[in-house]
C-alpha cells in the first residue's frame, strides 16, 4: 500500500474515532480530525466534562461497532448557508466554514453510516472491509488551532494500519519508544530541566547536558576546521531591516520575538543566523583568489513557537545551531558539497546511524514558488543529481522539497526503532547573496554574483540530542558519556587507592568518579547501571595489592581484572577511535 493509502486509512479512522465520541457524549464538540505520520487523532471539546485514558476502551468498542454499517464515504457539497445551518451549535466548524468561503473553495460533507462530518475528502473506499486494524493510545490536552490564547480542547490520539501485524509491530515500537522518551531519560540522567519560572520551550542544561553539548560542538568543531572553515560569532538581536532586505520579516515575522528600545526602534531576536552572516562576508570586497569564505557558528536562535507544538527538546523555542555558510562561486559550489558531506559521513558514523540523502528539487507545475533563474536552477539540481551518483548512496527524490531559494540534499537517519529522521542538510542559496548583492572580483576585473551555502550538520543541537538519547536509550558511547568510569571501592578500606586511581585516569583525560558511598556493592552497581556509566571499575584488597581493578561493563560484562595502566590505554583508545 502506498503512504496515500495509508494516510486515507487513518483519516477514515478519525471520522470513526469522531462517530464514537457523539455517540458516547452527544454534547462533544467535534473540531478537526488529520491523520499524521504515526496515525490519526481528533480534537474535541468536552464541555465542563473531562474524560481519561480509562475512556477509551470504551470508545473504541463503540468505533468496532459503528465500523460494521460503514460501506463508504458519500461527497455532498453544500451551501454557506446550509453547512453553517448544520453545524449552527458548533462554533468551531463555523469557523472552518468561514474560513472556506473566504478561500472560495468548495464546502463538502462526508457521510459513512449514520455520521457526517465536514471535510476535504481522503478516505478508503470500503471502510468496513478495510478499517479493522486500529488502537487508540492516549489522551492530551491541545489548544485549538495550536494558539494558547484559544480554548483547550482534549486531543484523542490513535493509530491505524492495513493489517494486525503492521499494528501489532508499531504497539511494540511505541512501547519501546516511551522507554527511551528523550523527556524521560533527560531527566533521569540529570541533562537538561525545564522551569515555569524560566518558560516553556527554553530548556536549561545542567552541567552533565552542558558537557555533552559542549563535546558534540567540539566534534563538528574538529571536522569542519580541517576543510578550511573558520569561527565567526554574531549578536542574538537585530534590527528589522535586516530581515526585511533577506525576506525572512515577511515569512517570520509571527514567529518572531520582537523587541522595542526606547527610543522607537524595532529589533528582534534571531531565528536564524544567515542574514548576520552576509553582513560578515560583505564587510570588504573580495578577489575570486580569496574565496570560497567558510563561516562556522555555534549560536541559540528563538522562535515564539505556539505553545501546543512544543514538545521537550524536539519542539523548543529557544535552540542552538550548529550553523555554517559558505561563500562561493557557483562553480565551486559541488566541491564544496562534497567537503560537508564527508563532514556530515564522519559525525553520523560516530553514532553508528545509517543515512539516506533527499536530493530535494523545485516543483516544475509550481516554478512562481521559487525565486531565480531556470538556467541557475537546472545547473544547481543537476549537480546534486551528479553528487548522490557518484556517493553511489542510498537517495531518493524530493520533488517540491526545495528551498524557495534553492535545492538541497536532506540526510535522513534510522535510529534503533526503526523511525527516520531528518537530521543534516546542505542547502544552495541562490537568493540571499542576490538581495544582499554579494559578489567577488573575477578573472576579468568584473564583479561577479556568488552562491551561499547553508551548511547545519547536527541542526539545532536540541532535537539533534532528543535524537540521540531515543536512539541509544540513554547508553551514550564512551567518548560521549559525561561520567565515563565509575571507581566502586568495596569498603572504606580501598577508597584512598580509589581516589588515586582516579587522579591517574584524570590525568589522561578520562572523566571519571569514585563512589564513596557506604552502600553493599550490588547497590551501587544498579545505581550507576541505571544511570548508564558505560564502565565500572571495582576495588577490593586483591586490587589495592596489585594495582588493578576489576572492569565491568554496563551491559553487565565482566572485564575481569586489568592492570590500572592497562585499563587507561584501552579507555583512551576507545575515546580517541570514538568506537560507538
Amino acid at each position: 500500500m502506498s503512504s496515500s493509502d495509508l494516510s486515507h486509512l487513518r483519516h477514515s479512522a478519525a471520522h470513526l474515532l469522531a462517530a464514537a465520541v457523539k455517540e458516547v457524549w452527544p454534547h462533544a464538540q467535534l473540531t478537526i480530525g488529520p491523520a499524521t505520520d504515526e496515525g490519526f487523532y481528533y480534537d474535541v471539546d468536552f464541555g465542563d466534562m473531562s474524560i481519561s485514558e480509562h475512556d477509551l476502551s470504551r470508545i473504541e468498542n463503540t468505533m468496532r461497532r459503528l465500523i460494521k454499517d460503514w460501506k463508504r464515504f458519500e461527497r455532498r457539497e453544500v451551501s454557506v448557508h446550509e453547512a453553517q445551518e448544520l453545524y449552527k451549535d458548533n462554533l468551531y466548524k463555523l469557523e472552518l466554514i468561514e474560513e472556506i468561503a473566504k478561500k472560495g473553495e468548495a464546502i463538502t460533507l462526508y457521510t459513512s453510516g449514520n455520521f457526517t462530518d465536514l471535510c476535504r475528502g481522503g478516505h478508503i473506499e470500503h471502510p468496513s472491509e478495510s478499517l479493522k486494524h486500529f488502537k487508540l493510545l492516549k489522551v492530551a490536552g491541545a489548544y485549538w488551532r495550536g494558539n494558547e490564547k484559544n480554548a483547550m480542547l482534549t486531543r484523542i490520539y490513535g493509530s491505524a494500519f492495513f493489517t494486525k501485524e503492521e499494528l501489532e509491530s508499531y504497539l511494540v515500537m511505541r512501547e519501546e519508544a516511551e522507554k527511551r522518551d528523550h523527556k524521560k531519560l533527560g531527566r533521569e540522567l540529570d541533562l537538561f530541566v525545564f522551569s515555569d519560572l524560566v518558560g516553556s520551550g527554553l530548556p536549561l542544561w545542567t552541567p552533565r547536558g552542558t558537557l555533552m553539548r559542549d563535546i558534540l560542538d567540539e566534534f563538528v568543531w574538529s571536522l569542519r576546521k580541517k576543510k578550511g572553515y573558520e569561527r565567526v560569532e554574531i549578536p542574538h538581536i537585530t534590527k528589522k531591516e535586516l530581515y526585511e532586505t533577506s525576506g525572512h520579516w515577511e515569512k517570520f515575522k509571527d514567529e518572531l520575538f520582537r523587541i522595542k528600545t526606547r527610543e522607537g526602534h524595532e529589533f528582534a531576536m534571531k531565528p536564524m543566523n544567515c542574514p548576520h552572516h552576509t553582513q560578515i562576508y560583505a564587510r570588504r570586497q573580495w578577489s575570486y583568489r580569496e574565496i570560497p569564505q567558510r563561516y562556522a557558528n555555534t549560536t541559540i536562535c528563538y522562535r515564539d513557537e505556539q505553545s501546543g507544538e512544543l514538545s521537550g527538546l524536539s519542539r523548543v523555542r529557544a535552540f542552538s545551531q550548529d550553523d555554517a555558510h559558505v561563500f562561493c562561486r557557483l562553480t565551486q559550489a559541488k566541491e564544496e558539497f562534497l567537503n560537508i558531506w564527508e563532514i556530515i559521513h564522519d559525525f553520523y558514523a560516530a553514532f553508528g546511524f545509517s543515512l539516506r540523502v533527499r536530493v530535494s528539487t523545485h516543483d516544475p507545475e509550481h516554478a512562481e514558488k521559487y525565486l531565480g533563474d531556470k538556467e541557475k536552477w537546472d545547473f544547481a539540481e543537476h549537480m546534486l543529481q551528479e553528487i548522490v551518483t557518484e556517493k553511489k548512496v542510498d537517495w531518493f527524490s524530493g520533488v517540491g522539497e526545495a528551498a524557495f531559494y534553492g535545492p538541497k540534499l536532506d540526510f535522513m537517519a534510522k535510529d534503533a526503532l526503526g523511525r527516520e529522521w531528518q537530521v543534516a542538510t546542505i542547502q544552495l542559496d541562490m537568493n540571499m547573496p542576490e538581495r544582499f548583492d554579494l559578489f567577488c572580483i573575477n578573472e576579468q576585473g568584473e564583479k561577479e554574483r556568488i552562491v551561499m551555502i547553508h551548511a547545519a550538520i547536527m541542526g539545532s543541537i536540541e532535537r539533534f540530542f532528543s535524537i540521540l538519547i531515543e536512539h541509544t536509550a540513554g547508553k551514550f558511547p564512551l567518548w560521549l558519556a559525561p561520567t565515563q568510569i565509575v571507581l566502586l571501592p568495596i569498603g572504606e578500606a580501598h577508597q584512598a587507592h580509589a581516589q588515586s586511581v582516579a587522579e591517574e585516569m584524570k590525568k589522561q583525560g578520562i572523566r571519571v568518579e569514585v563512589d564513596k558511598d557506604p552502600h553493599r556493592l550490588q547497590a551501587k552497581i544498579r545505581t550507576h547501571t541505571l544511570q548508564k556509566v558505560p564502565f565500572m571499575g571495582i576495588i577490593g584488597d586483591t586490587e589495592v595489592s596489585s594495582n588493578s581493578l576489576s572492569l565491568r561493563t554496563q551491559s553487565g560484562e565482566d572485564r575481569g581484572s586489568m592492570p590500572v595502566a592497562s585499563c587507561i590505554t584501552f579507555l583512551r583508545q576507545q575515546i580517541d577511535t570514538k568506537v560507538s
